[in-house]
């Protein structure tokens, strides 16, 4: 068989189409989605519904995988490695904005080896005290705490994370002397607030919710700035007169630094067109969050922002990691 000049022209010159096409059909078999919590708590909950919701408009199935660390970091940390744009991750306000200023070095550089993509959903956090306490507003409370410097306990759930400095910020701003207990995770501080142990805690209104509503627990103020969905009754710190103390849990959708522009997009239209499903809307809702959304742009600012913010409250209570 000869082979003509013009034949191998043409098969020389349909080359470079095949990278082409190879990019266009992305993604080309199932996605993973990987959450950096354990499966069954709130993150693990938003990000499986966010896999369900964009895998129609990606055309492939995204399939979850929980790899839990270091305050989300671990996690995080896979995605930024992974180096294939199959590989999503939902990065928390801890990964994404607080533990470079608290870790020694990050494993990851964040403004190379991470490409954001758009804020997934907000997490509105809330203030509330034992039924122990007999104490039912915001005001009363903090001039029971002034009353009693360094004795009135405040749990979070842990160390270095957003509820921690969520507590700092709160007592910056309303002058009260509250003592810090860190707890590996939310559910050991509100079983103590629960029996009492612990006086009040300052954690995501997800897990709170059944036992505000029980009468078990007295939720005072929401950190955010509108009134929480699921309890409309509930002031906003800048109702109560402190605007300042905003500490809004979050879970953004990042991909490696390494993907290519044409993924990316792909990818954001996909996650935008799923956040803006009733299904998204109302998983997210029962479950204490509000649907983000935007421009990576807007993320990026965002995430900057973010870690000026929590900075500055870290260097100014001086927390250190266990």
């Amino acid at each position: 068989m000869k082979i003509t000049r013009r034949v191998a022209a043409g098969g020389l010159a349909a080359f470079p189409f095949v990278g082409a096409r190879a990019q266009q059909n992305f993604p080309s078999r199932p996605c993973t989605l990987v959450v950096p919590f354990p499966a069954g708590g709130p993150a693990d909950i938003f990000g499986r519904n966010l896999a369900e919701r964009i895998s129609p408009f990606l055309g492939q199935p995204v399939v979850v995988e929980n790899k839990s660390g270091a305050a989300g970091v671990t996690g995080v940390d896979f995605v930024a490695k992974a180096n294939d744009p199959h590989v999503m991750g939902l990065m928390s306000a801890s990964a994404g904005a607080i533990m470079q200023s608290l870790m020694p070095k990050m494993p990851f550089d964040g403004t190379k080896d991470i490409a954001p993509q758009i804020l997934v959903v907000r997490v509105q956090e809330v203030f509330a005290v034992s039924s122990k306490l007999g104490i039912n507003d915001l005001k009363s409370f903090i001039a029971y705490a002034k009353a009693n410097p360094g004795k009135v306990t405040c749990g979070s759930a842990g160390t270095g994370g957003i509820t921690h400095l969520a507590i700092e910020l709160f007592k910056r701003e309303t002058g009260t002397d509250l003592l810090h207990v860190p707890y590996r995770g939310a559910a050991p501080a509100t079983n103590d607030l629960l029996s009492g142990t612990v006086d009040t805690v300052l954690l995501d209104i997800s897990v709170l919710i059944p036992h505000a509503r029980s009468g078990a627990i007295k939720v005072l103020a929401v950190t955010s700035d509108t009134r929480p969905p699921l309890m409309p009754e509930v002031p906003t710190m800048r109702e109560m007169g402190y605007p300042k103390v905003n500490s809004d849990n979050w879970y953004a959708l990042i991909s490696p630094g390494a993907t290519p522009a044409d993924a990316r997009k792909k990818i954001f239209d996909a996650a935008t067109a799923a956040l803006k499903t009733k299904e998204i809307a109302e998983a997210y809702g029962a479950a204490g969050g509000v649907v983000g959304g935007g421009t990576t742009d807007e993320l990026k600012a965002f995430l900057k922002e973010e870690a000026v913010k929590w900075a500055a409250v870290i260097k100014a209570a001086n927390v250190k990691l266990e």
